[in-house]
């Protein structure tokens, strides 16, 4: 045998190597799941004049989806695992929102899904602040979602929803002896705001992440606005940490069941502590305001979240609400 021959042979194996490689699965040296959390307000932005503007779902998804330094509109982001959304019309708008998502990535049609509490929630309120009342009745049907990308996870189970609480109008606060949940036949009175309980209803899935097999609970809430000022979670209250925030019977059920838990909320309340759901071995993320100059959304995660240099708050979001993100190496 030549010299050259052991030389050729090595090239020859080499060249069979690169032949008969098996493709690398998308993620497969990406062990990260990408979460947001964001309010998207219908897809209306209100501004300071009285007048509202109407948002593209590419537009919105654009302003708030970031690379792991924290930037929009690079090279660098890449496709979102679980987006847990507030205020959606219902599943037309959800599912309309996560084909869009898959568009932007150049996935098939359905490879975002949408879990919907209310299919088609009944309108309610007047104007929404909006002087053009076309846009404003686009505000008028509100529910909550979870978008997940169906490429990366297989939903296992959902919850059915659950009610958030509130202190009627003219009902004494007294340490929560007067909370309430925020459902019929406690809710609004009047013809106005019949349905309004609806955008406030809460409910959780369970996912398996497929690379691994690892389970993921995710969970979407939006509480009323007399959160802000009396706490309650349902009959006499308070909710966890006095925060006016709870999870479901059948929520709590399928959390002690995950190993990555991920818990997002528009709660209509500030000075909500990161320690909150510690019960839950969660811890909450983002340091940003997310609606004018108060910090009223929160992302709470159970898992190993990387670091952002943003304080996993998206301020260049295209919504009344900044969104709030976390990614969770596993």
């Amino acid at each position: 045998m030549s010299a050259s021959a052991p030389v050729r042979l090595a090239v020859a194996a080499a060249a069979l190597a690169v032949t008969f490689a098996y493709p690398v699965p998308a993620h497969a040296a990406d062990r990260v799941l990408r979460v947001y959390n964001n309010n998207i307000e219908n897809l209306v932005v209100n501004n300071a004049d009285g007048s509202c503007t109407r948002i593209s779902g590419p537009d919105q998804l654009t302003s708030m989806l970031v690379d792991d330094a924290g930037q929009t509109g690079t090279s660098g982001v890449k496709a979102p695992d679980v987006l847990i959304v507030q205020q959606v019309r219902g599943t037309g708008q959800a599912s309309a929102y996560a084909d869009q998502l898959s568009a932007k990535f150049g996935l098939a049609a359905g490879t975002f899904k949408a879990i919907v509490v209310w299919d088609d929630p009944e309108p309610w309120g007047s104007t929404h602040n909006c002087s053009d009342q076309s846009l404003g009745d686009l505000k008028k049907k509100q529910t909550n979602a979870i978008v997940y990308n169906s490429a990366r996870l297989t939903l296992t189970d959902v919850s059915k929803y659950w009610s958030a609480g509130w202190l009627k109008p003219g009902t004494a606060y007294a340490g929560g002896a007067g909370c309430t949940l925020y459902k019929p036949p406690n809710a609004d009175d009047g013809s106005t705001y019949a349905y309004k309980w609806k955008r406030t209803s809460a409910i959780a899935a369970r996912f398996t992440l497929k690379d691994t097999g690892t389970s993921v609970f995710v969970a979407t809430m939006h509480l009323p606005q007399e959160n802000r000022q009396n706490a309650c979670a349902g009959d006499g209250d308070t909710g966890l940490g006095g925060t006016g925030i709870h999870l479901g019977a059948d929520a709590i059920t399928l959390l002690h069941a995950s190993t990555i838990r991920i818990v997002g909320i528009d709660a209509n309340r500030t000075g909500i502590p990161a320690s909150t759901m510690s019960g839950y071995g969660m811890t909450g993320y983002g340091t940003g305001a997310t609606n004018g100059s108060s910090k009223i959304d929160y992302l709470f995660v159970r898992g190993t979240v990387q670091s952002s240099p943003v304080g996993h708050t998206v301020t260049s979001t295209k919504s009344n609400h900044k969104a709030l993100y976390g990614f969770i190496t596993y």
